[in-house]
């Protein structure tokens, strides 16, 4: 069966983006897709400091969430990055938390479906949600979209759940990612998925 990963970057765990979240999780269990939360903003995670053990050991230094969560994301079709606004950025617990991840894991991403969810009270969504969407856009990951931009608004998961449009825009992201998830597997199956090529790394030593 499929599965989603939903990563949850606030420190509340029933707050607004866990309110956006569980609109996505409700959607994704009535498509037949299996889902996992797991909660990230509450949690201590350091930033990368680019020792490149993880290429010795295809695991990051620091044994915490992100190596828990490692084979989680190599074994799962799909992946939703979800923050709470800060300064007109994602949450910086998040922002440490998939930098590591992505760096540290070596298997494949291709083709894996991406979403990511931001949640504000008034402003910096945008800027955020183009922070969030990186991690999948140098990844080989399609990104899931909606009927608008995958926000959600309010200061309380209280307001979140007034914000109509906001929870539309949820589950329409949902069903969207079920269908592409759906439908990659299938293309996949019959064409197999696209070459990718990796013999370049350009750099420019001595200024060349």
């Amino acid at each position: 069966m499929s599965n989603v990963i939903l990563l949850n970057g606030s420190p509340h765990q029933s707050g607004c983006t866990a309110t956006a979240l569980d609109e996505m999780i409700t959607v994704f269990e009535s498509e037949g897709i299996e889902t996992e939360l797991i909660q990230v903003g509450s949690k201590d995670i350091r930033g990368c400091i680019a020792c490149n053990h993880c290429h010795k050991t295809a695991k990051c230094v620091f044994d915490d969430l992100v190596n828990e969560v490692a084979p989680k994301f190599e074994a799962a079709d799909a992946l939703v990055i979800a923050s709470p606004v800060y300064y007109a950025s994602p949450n910086g617990t998040i922002l440490s938390f998939m930098d590591r991840l992505f760096y540290s894991t070596h298997f494949s991403k291709h083709m894996k479906v991406g979403a990511s969810v931001v949640s504000c009270r008034r402003g910096g969504n945008t800027a955020s949600f183009d922070v969030l969407n990186k991690y999948f856009t140098i990844s080989g990951m399609p990104i899931a979209s909606s009927t608008y931009w995958n926000q959600v608004h309010g200061f309380t998961a209280e307001d979140v759940k007034k914000d109509a449009e906001g929870l539309q825009t949820m589950r329409n992201l949902a069903r969207n990612m079920s269908f592409m998830i759906k439908a990659l597997a299938d293309a996949k199956a019959k064409y197999g998925y696209p070459k990718v090529e990796r013999s370049q790394f350009t750099s420019f030593p001595d200024g060349k």
